[in-house]
């Protein structure tokens, strides 16, 4: 047993004590596995000087008081294995960590309590109930609920709840949770998610009630730009099971069965895409307090799972900037942000039966709405007021993507009667990027919004018009961009598992998942299909969880041999259905997939890089065997690659800004061709007028590409062109977000043409990777964030520029600055962590953790390699 005598370090100190992939937290309720890893930050509370983990004591409580110490030795402080006896459900630990550095002893970390979910099926007493005689699609959503009686004082209350569909649980007329949209969205046929609620505070002794207003979310909702619906049932239910601990020693289990009784709410309709209306003249009684039955429906239990991450919750608030009349008269608000959420409006002396509707747009066109963009969506919600004095009116079961809203019903507003309830998954921000240039900072913040905006329970596509779709191909590319500025592993942990469920018998992926159509099998792509090999091996690179390859291996593999056996002994990926490199911005507005790039050459293209990755991912979950033969067949496809689609002056066919950047960034050339493709490539960017000519596929890597081959001003050019088509233009039209189309609004403020726009879109937001590694210089060198490089681009017009990220071994700083011939460079390094400094006159360094700063006397001509001219 570690004593309070040992030698304390006053300088040590252990922090963000963390199970799994879940945000640092005092309490973990409902933790899905029997044993959970943990991680933990050291800091050495500003003392300068290197600190190395050489062992550390976890210490775990039970909640009878049996306490356990368990000593780990060396340095691991991430995703460190569950030294104790494995969990049961329902079980409650306390967990706090002390480690040992140089010759002492930290104090003992917060306390942090860890709280099991339910594991067995035989866990479950209750059962899915759904109304009967109400709640059909179209109709008012049901709440169904159950009154209970509490005999003695509450101990302890664990509320354990799911849904076919989406659900608002009330106990005693009190919502008990701040999230919204549960269960979420997974793979249902597969995997349906519960949660657990702490809800001892608001049972009484006496008389109780349980409620669940239920909606049709994506379970039974219109999902996709074609209208459908009901596409995993078009029945409602809900599966509750509330669990009382009384201080006397009895338990209470109060579960959905037939008891529970059933009533039309006042949500007269609901709809993620649609938007809600709710009538305030009805309530619970309005006939005679009639209400109806409920029945069993079936569920097998066992796709019953605990969450892998964060909950969809309330995360901020925008106030109006502007309130005024359109030309046509109609009531307009503006919030300056484009974002995800709804609106909450105050009103107050209105009529009952007066209607107010707020209708939402992500940007405006002649003065108006731009409302085309939404297709289908119609993004309205609407209220019929009851005559109260004051009302606060907000939807529910609803989402919607916009900046500005048209409130109809009103004759005027203050502005401090309204707001924007911004709405996503929980997501902890760790990654920050700043720069003398406020045109960098404001794209950066835009990718930065779009990550949020999008990273709703799944990572999508967009968030306003009738899709909201897991595209596949959009999150392959954007992973390393979203890793850095969020934690968004749980949310893609739990994705991950959706892919492999989703996954067709011979290997292929879904271009979106979920994918809600049972029938459809979508043909095979490259880029998209891609994102079952790409999207964990970024997980592992940003995380260090080698587990996250360990489950998805198998998954990997099958897309890997699924795309050998289409391309067969050629090597070569031709013909069959291709999406491109998406949206190329000199493709038509109504036909994105004709881009440049030749579609043979892409595709062969992404089939060496996944052959590659894979062949690393197999090396580190140890399978040698498989590695040795995916790097086989890597090689293979390189070669057949350069022998079909590389001339002998090194042109590559088609001889588009794309097929460059990825033959040179995903290392498929000679040296020699490397050498002329970069030049190529800083030609046609040149020729261009140093405008972007990529789409999904040469976006993420055309910078990179550019700065490997010694053209890094070329690179920068590009990155500060400001006209059509660039990074910057949608920042010069007052972008807030990222675009999906480089040039979704026209320079003359029309919305493109195109059928397909969205002015929330993160793909071509991949940029910002390249931002934070070239110009900040902050590098990952190691998984995990273990080892780092820093080695930043000094660029003409900027005096300084830094970045921050929270890794898992705490936050990780570097910046620069510079006056005149000196250039400064500093860096603050957590504990675990070790960092290589190239500066700009060439010299190498190393350095562990602490803080450090460098200079460097140069000549101007050597300080900015990044030239803008």
């Amino acid at each position: 047993m570690l004593t309070d005598d040992r030698t304390i370090s006053p300088y040590l100190k252990v922090t963000n004590l963390t199970v799994e992939h879940w945000n640092p937290t005092d309490r973990f309720i409902g933790v899905g596995t029997d044993s959970p890893r943990l991680s933990w930050c050291i800091e050495a509370n500003g003392q300068n000087e290197s600190v190395t983990q050489q062992a550390a004591v976890i210490e775990i409580t039970d909640d009878k008081g049996l306490t356990q110490q368990f000593v780990i030795e060396g340095q691991c402080h991430t995703f460190v294995k569950w030294p104790g006896r494995r969990l049961v459900s329902r079980d409650v630990v306390y967990i706090r960590v002390s480690v040992y550095a140089g010759t002492s002893w930290s104090a003992w970390s917060d306390w942090v309590v860890v709280e099991a979910g339910l594991f067995r099926v035989s866990d479950w007493v209750a059962s899915f109930v759904a109304p009967v005689g109400i709640g059909v699609m179209g109709e008012s959503a049901p709440l169904l609920f159950r009154s209970f009686a509490v005999p003695v004082v509450v101990r302890r209350a664990r509320l354990y709840v799911t849904a076919h569909g989406v659900y608002q649980v009330m106990v005693n007329g009190r919502v008990v949770t701040d999230s919204v949209l549960n269960p979420g969205w997974t793979s249902y046929r597969s995997r349906l998610r519960y949660q657990c609620f702490d809800v001892t505070g608001v049972l009484r002794v006496g008389g109780n009630e349980i409620a669940v207003l239920l909606g049709d979310g994506w379970w039974r909702g219109h999902l996709k730009w074609d209208g459908g619906s009901a596409f995993y049932g078009d029945e409602l239910a809900v599966c509750a099971q509330l669990e009382v601990e009384l201080v006397d020693g009895r338990t209470m289990i109060i579960g959905t069965d037939p008891l529970w009784r059933a009533c039309n709410s006042r949500v007269i309709s609901n709809s993620l895409y649609h938007g809600s209306t709710i009538d305030y003249t009805v309530d619970r009684f309005t006939n005679d307090g009639h209400t109806y039955a409920v029945r069993v429906v079936e569920q097998d239990m066992g796709q019953l799972v605990a969450s892998d991450g964060p909950l969809m919750c309330r995360t901020g608030i925008l106030t109006a900037q502007r309130v005024w009349r359109s030309p046509s008269g109609r009531l307009l608000v503006d919030f300056g942000q484009n974002a995800v959420g709804w609106v909450r409006l105050t009103v107050r002396g209105f009529e009952s039966g007066h209607v107010v509707s707020v209708r939402h747009a992500e940007v405006l066109e002649d003065g108006e709405l731009g409302i085309r963009p939404l297709r289908k969506a119609r993004a309205m919600d609407t209220y019929v007021l009851d005559g109260s004095v004051e009302r606060v009116l907000e939807p529910v079961f609803t989402l919607h993507g916009f900046r500005y809203v048209q409130i109809d019903g009103l004759d005027t507003i203050d502005g401090n009667d309204i707001e924007f309830v911004v709405v996503g998954t929980d997501l902890r921000r760790v990654g920050w990027f700043d720069t003398s240039d406020v045109m960098l900072n404001r794209l950066f913040e835009n990718v930065c919004w779009s990550t949020r905006s999008n990273f709703v329970d799944i990572p999508t596509d967009c968030p306003q018009r009738d899709e909201r779709l897991g595209w596949t191909g959009d999150i392959q590319v954007f992973s390393p961009t979203a890793l850095y500025v969020y934690d968004v592993s749980g949310l893609l942990v739990s994705w991950l598992k959706d892919v492999a469920v989703e996954q067709y018998a011979d290997g292929g992926i879904p271009l979106v998942v979920p994918e809600p159509d049972a029938v459809q099998k979508d043909p095979t792509a490259c880029a998209w299909g891609d994102a079952v090999i790409i999207v964990p091996w970024n997980v592992f690179l940003a995380t260090g969880d080698v587990q996250v390859l360990e489950r998805q291996l198998s998954s990997m593999m099958a897309w890997m041999d699924h795309v050998v056996s289409l391309v067969g002994p050629s090597r070569l990926w031709r013909g069959g259905f291709q999406f491109g490199d998406w949206l190329d911005p000199m493709a038509p507005a109504d036909k994105p997939w004709q881009a440049k790039a030749d579609r043979d050459v892409v595709a062969t293209a992404c089939f060496a890089r996944c052959a590659r990755v894979l062949a690393q991912a197999c090396r580190v979950v140890g399978d040698m065997v498989s590695a040795d033969r995916y790097d086989h067949l890597a090689r293979e496809v390189c070669v057949a690659f350069r022998d079909a689609f590389v001339d002998t002056d090194g042109r590559i066919q088609s001889d588009a800004q794309t097929v460059y950047a990825v033959a040179i960034h995903w290392g498929l050339l000679t040296v020699d061709q490397r050498q002329r493709a970069g030049e190529r490539l800083a030609q046609l960017v040149d020729e261009a007028g140093y405008h972007i000519a990529t789409g999904f596929i040469g976006t993420p890597v055309i910078c990179d590409a550019l700065s490997e081959t010694g053209h890094a001003d070329v690179a920068w050019r590009l990155l500060n062109q400001r006209e059509c088509p660039s990074w910057l233009y949608p920042v010069t039209m007052g972008a807030t977000t990222m675009w999906e189309r480089w040039d979704s609004m026209l320079p003359d403020g029309r919305i493109n043409p195109g059928e397909m726009t969205s002015f929330n879109h993160y793909a071509l937001g991949s940029v910002a990777d390249w931002m934070v590694r070239t110009i900040a210089g902050l590098s990952l060198a190691a998984p995990g964030w273990r080892s780092v490089l820093i080695r930043p681009q000094y660029c003409d017009r900027l005096d300084h520029a830094s970045a921050s990220h929270l890794s898992p071994y705490g936050m990780i700083e570097t910046s620069w600055t510079r006056e005149g011939t000196v250039v400064s460079v500093s860096a603050t390094i957590p504990e675990g962590v070790d960092a290589t400094v190239i500066l700009p006159d060439g010299t190498t360094h190393t350095a562990g953790s602490g803080i450090h700063s460098w200079h460097a006397n140069m000549h101007d001509t050597d300080i900015s390699p990044i030239r803008q001219q």
